[in-house]
């Protein structure tokens, strides 16, 4: 006979089993994100009368807490990094713009610190309220707006960056190619 606490775990490991997965695999992007996962879910066994109403937060700090610790070994940076999948919004006529845009975008990325990184990927990739996403880090709502704010201020710099290398790379090309024509 099923016990009501078993129940419980089994309709919560239905309901979020592939949300937790999903948010594991975007920080570690290899064939351990389900023995991670199995490890989230063993902790909420353990835990099951700590388990609030709205358990997404809580699961998702469980995980974060996880993959910490599994990755204790191995630099921040390559415990925090965030696979970063761009689809454009819209058919784009000259694909090349979308490309370089996406290499700029991955460019500044890697620049983060693991902190900007976590705190931009709780809210686009796992689309967490800012609430929800100081629950995940263990801080207040209000200084999570801060490291949020700095964090997309940062990714801004660092677009702003990329942009201008790749501009003033492209430049000097140009002006050969243009030079060349009209030596001709």
């Amino acid at each position: 006979m099923d016990r009501p606490d078993h129940r419980a775990f089994t309709a919560l490991y239905h309901a979020h089993y592939g949300a937790v997965l999903g948010f594991v695999r975007r920080r570690l992007p290899d064939a351990s994100a389900e023995d991670v996962v199995a490890d989230v879910f063993t902790t909420v066994w353990r835990r099951l009368d700590d388990v609030p109403d709205e358990p997404r937060p809580w699961l998702y700090g469980v995980a974060r807490h996880t993959l910490l610790t599994a990755q204790r070994g191995h630099a921040r940076r390559a415990a925090l990094s965030v696979r970063i999948a761009s689809r454009p919004s819209g058919p784009t006529p000259d694909h090349s713009d979308g490309i370089a845009d996406t290499l700029d975008l991955v460019a500044a990325w890697q620049r983060l610190s693991a902190t900007h990184q976590e705190a931009i990927a709780l809210v686009t990739h796992d689309g967490l309220t800012g609430a929800e996403a100081a629950q995940v880090l263990g801080c207040s709502r209000s200084a999570f707006s801060v490291r949020l704010v700095r964090a997309r201020r940062a990714l801004r710099t660092f677009l702003d960056i990329e942009a201008r290398a790749a501009s003033s790379a492209d430049g000097p090309a140009r002006q050969t190619k243009e030079m060349s024509r009209e030596a001709r």
